[in-house]
């Protein structure tokens, strides 16, 4: 996919996730998100940092220069620790202004940067995954701020395309249980390894995705034959 085309969709989820911390008082920024061990203040000022994260390596995708994802784990860790307490409006000028950058960073880039290969945290990527890549952070992480934003919320293509790319990721995996995903109320499935000894997991796309990354139990899924639902392993 052209990754220009999810430009706007990354402007929509970044322009929803403003409002949300936009009714942040001091109270609000400290209490617990989803994440274990996070306050919102946390998850906002990851999402901050991991737009100019984004920038680096558009900017190596662009330039030829080999710049790191984050300089390292623990500048990364401590950037996000001391950001954190910060008051409401220095956390939502700096969510705005480092989506400016990243706005900016995509908007520079030439085509044939797009073909480049960035080396992230986690390896190799694709630049032409980046802007993808940032809109996944934008719609989970506004879930985690725990602030009446749900998986119900995401749009089905990015549901659809999250489910895929998760499974995409347990393929192969020891740790991953075998398990068919049937989503959306349609035959189209999903196998994740031995579909002989794997139940099927059916409900909406969004809601198996969240499942899948440990945003959500899976309440609303069914299991067939009857029983729970298996434990997937550590997304990423």
């Amino acid at each position: 996919m052209d990754p220009l085309l999810l430009t706007g969709d990354v402007h929509d989820a970044t322009a929803r996730l403003l409002r949300t911390a936009a009714r942040f008082d001091a109270a609000d920024l400290a209490a617990p998100s989803l994440l274990p061990g996070w306050a919102r203040g946390h998850v906002l000022t990851h999402l901050a940092r991991n737009a100019d994260a984004f920038v680096n390596l558009l900017t190596s995708a662009r330039t030829g220069e080999r710049i790191p994802q984050y300089a390292s784990a623990e500048s990364r860790d401590a950037d996000i620790a001391a950001g954190a307490s910060r008051a409401p409006e220095e956390h939502l000028d700096d969510l705005r202004r480092s989506a400016d950058r990243f706005t900016e960073a995509v908007a520079a880039m030439p085509p044939q940067a797009w073909a480049a290969t960035v080396e992230t945290r986690r390896g190799p990527w694709p630049a032409a995954m980046l802007v993808w890549g940032r809109l996944r952070e934008l719609e989970i992480h506004h879930v985690d701020l725990a602030a009446d934003y749900r998986p119900a919320d995401w749009s089905a293509e990015f549901g659809h395309r999250l489910l895929h790319e998760v499974v995409d990721t347990f393929t192969g995996r020891d740790d991953a249980p075998p398990m068919v995903l049937r989503f959306d109320g349609s035959r189209h499935e999903l196998v994740v390894g031995d579909r002989a000894r794997a139940p099927v997991i059916a409900g909406p796309a969004a809601e198996l995705a969240a499942w899948l990354t440990g945003r959500s139990p899976g309440t609303d899924l069914t299991v067939t034959p009857d029983g729970q639902l298996p434990r997937p392993p550590e997304w990423i």
